[in-house]
Formats: C-alpha cells, structure tokens, sequence
C-alpha cells in the first residue's frame, strides 16, 4: 500500500494518538509501521481526544442509527442472548461494509439504513485493526 499524507496516526498502549511525519508516496511494509519514541513527535493525551464533543456531539442521530442496527442484528443472529458483538458471526467487515456501500442510500429489509450497516461495519474493521495493532506492539 502506498500512503500519500503528512503524518501517519496510530494509538498508542496508553490511550494516545501519536503522530509520524511521512515523506509522500512511500510504501508501507505489509505488516505497518512499528513505532519508536524517536518517531513520534506528537502525543495525542486524553484531553486531545475529545470523544463526547469531537464526536457524539458531531453525529448524534448517525450515532443513533447505528446503535439500532446493532440492536436489530442482536436480534437477527442471538435473539435469546443480552446484546453483545458475536464476533463468529462477523468476520468479513470489508465485504459486508462493500455491500451495504452499493446499497447506501437505501433502507434494508430489516428496516435498517444500508448506510448504517456500512458505518457499523467500518467501526467493526476499526476496532479490529486497532486490536491487532496493540497485539503486536
């Protein structure tokens, strides 16, 4: 993969995001970047990550839609069970994300935005990314 911007951004174990200065067009090895403290120039602390502000208070009803996508495939896969991420029942974030996306726009039908389930599984492959991340740190 080719990365093309200023700063790469990764978290770190304590919760902050550091910032790497990256030369344009440079190929990122398959497995990322391993980080040091002589690379990160910038520290993200908690107060630099302002989630209920930066982002709850930006997207409050998409926030909404995708809390009840969540509810609805709870439903859907383990109606009997209390509301968990069965991760064996949600393995292929990026395909599943590609198929809502040509759908986006729309209403599935569950009742539930095409849109919505896009934004669910984008978070999905987020969190993962960010849990293989730590793991190999």
């Amino acid at each position: 993969m080719i990365f093309k911007g200023k700063y790469m951004y990764k978290w770190n174990k304590q919760g902050d995001i550091e910032a790497i200065p990256q030369e344009q067009g440079i190929e990122l090895p398959q497995g990322g970047i391993k980080l040091s403290e002589e690379q990160t120039p910038i520290k993200f602390t908690r107060k630099q990550t302002p989630i209920f502000t930066g982002v709850l208070n930006y997207f409050p009803d998409a926030i909404r839609e995708i809390a009840k996508c969540s509810y609805v495939g709870q439903q859907q896969h383990n109606p009997d069970k209390p509301l968990a991420w069965d991760r064996s029942k949600s393995g292929d974030e990026l395909d599943a994300l590609t198929r809502h996306l040509l759908e986006a726009g729309t209403i599935d039908t569950d009742g539930i935005r095409h849109s919505a389930k896009v934004a669910w599984r984008a978070l999905a492959n987020l969190q993962k990314e960010i849990e293989n991340d730590d793991e190999a740190i």
